[in-house]
């Protein structure tokens, strides 16, 4: 995987502390495994903007996926080839963060997620 360190916008930061105090979660690395997950479910590619990278809040791959860093790699890469990608690491890299922002602003629209029980919710 091309992804080595993930440093977040913020905007992204911002919104991850307000989810961490509604939450009670307080590790960033699973807060942003939701988003992603959230944002990879959706029918509809992310909007190719530019994200800055300008907050203090940074992990790296493997801190962000764990023990299954493996399976957010193939997820991401069966997203790009649905969405008619290529898997080349820029490609995978720029998806990552699109989703990743996208994830993370759909959680942290006001009053979707006020509590750990709406998170759960959105599995069910």
């Amino acid at each position: 995987m091309s992804i080595k360190q993930i440093r977040l916008s913020t905007q992204a930061r911002d919104q991850l502390i307000r989810l961490k105090s509604r939450t009670g979660i307080e590790q960033w690395n699973i807060l942003c495994r939701w988003a992603l997950c959230v944002s990879l479910q959706e029918p509809t590619p992310p909007t190719p903007i530019d994200i800055p990278a300008d907050s203090n809040l940074e992990m790296s791959w493997h801190v962000f996926g764990g023990e299954c860093h493996e399976l957010y790699t193939a997820v991401l890469k069966e997203r790009c080839v649905r969405d008619g990608l290529d898997l080349l690491p820029e490609t995978l890299n720029r998806q990552f963060r699109l989703h990743l922002h996208r994830g993370i602003s759909y959680l942290a629209t006001p009053n979707r997620i006020r509590s750990i029980g709406d998170l759960v919710g959105l599995i069910q």
